[in-house]
């Protein structure tokens, strides 16, 4: 099994393992000035540990690689707020400025690895790293467990998480676990913050309905309420214009499973309006995921047309 070892700044880890603390952070923004991958071909839910800077030369965390993708830091704030590392969007641009090589003047686009699962280690518990990791590393290396030196780091790893208390959230559903022995990669469970920013990238950040572009009015809507038994998964969401989040939430717009467009009639005979809802209906969405496994499953769609839209007043 191969894994990362990313360097992490301090205060970034300071910060969110303090913020963990008070209460458990469902997925973090490991994020990188410039909007290139540091590492290249690792799969989803491969295990990314936090290498602290000097003083230190130990690992103190990590979680689960979700995706690497790169997003505006406004969309990286509004989805991950301070699982950034950062108390506020003017601290985390604050942060990010003087890292960049250049400001062109435009809203800076920032790499991301978006971690699930997050884990901290007690102080007591950090791993020292020995020469295999050079100091002056400032990004990170892979590790492989098929390697001593891989080995060796990933059992100890494995002995500090079994101290680790488990929340009853991570219980609800089986899930694969990367062991020592079982070198599979496991599929993490996401959190609101990266279903926020892999929706919004999946639709290429358009509108599914309306084709609209304009990045503060999209929102990520989930197909089927996570209340009512519906994942922060890809497949579970579209990208709403905020207008059309609310009417797909209150059951006056829908999305038939081949990909069509119901705007219900309570618009008309409630509000006596609605004709720029009301010329969409029968259309097909304008933007969908290229990506087949990101798409919208049918089953999901079928289920908001039986169980949330509403046709007309009763």
């Amino acid at each position: 099994m191969r894994f990362w070892v990313g360097v992490t700044d301090n205060a970034w880890y300071r910060f969110l393992r303090d913020r963990h603390e008070r209460r458990p952070l469902d997925d973090v923004n490991f994020w990188h000035p410039s909007g290139r991958a540091p590492f290249t071909r690792l799969p989803e839910g491969t295990p990314f540990l936090f290498k602290l800077k000097r003083p230190y030369h130990h690992v103190a965390g990590g979680g689960y690689l979700v995706k690497y993708e790169s997003l505006p830091l406004p969309l990286a704030w509004d989805a991950f707020g301070e699982g950034n590392g950062a108390a506020g969007y003017a601290e985390l641009a604050a942060m990010i400025g003087p890292l960049r090589a250049r400001d062109d003047g435009r809203t800076p686009e920032i790499g991301c690895s978006i971690l699930a699962e997050p884990f901290f280690l007690e102080e007591r518990d950090w791993i020292p790293l020995g020469d295999g990791f050079q100091r002056n590393i400032v990004t990170g290396r892979t590790y492989d467990t098929a390697a001593a030196d891989g080995a060796a780091l990933w059992r100890a790893v494995e002995e500090r998480r079994g101290a680790l208390p488990i929340g009853a959230e991570m219980l609800r559903e089986p899930r694969i676990e990367v062991g020592f022995g079982a070198p599979v990669p496991r599929r993490p469970r996401l959190g609101q913050g990266a279903f926020r920013a892999l929706v919004t990238n999946a639709y290429a950040r358009r509108c599914a309905i309306t084709g609209e572009h304009t990045l503060p009015v999209l929102e990520a809507a989930h197909i089927r309420g996570v209340a009512e038994g519906g994942s922060h998964n890809t497949w579970n969401g579209l990208l709403l214009r905020s207008d059309f989040h609310k009417l797909f939430d209150v059951g006056l717009v829908t999305v038939t499973p081949d990909h069509r467009i119901e705007v219900s009639g309570r618009i008309a005979e409630q509000w006596f309006n609605g004709k720029a809802y009301a010329r969409l209906h029968g259309t097909t969405l304008r933007s969908l995921p290229r990506a087949p496994q990101d798409q919208p499953r049918p089953e999901l769609l079928q289920w908001h047309n039986e169980n949330v839209f509403e046709k007309r007043v009763a």
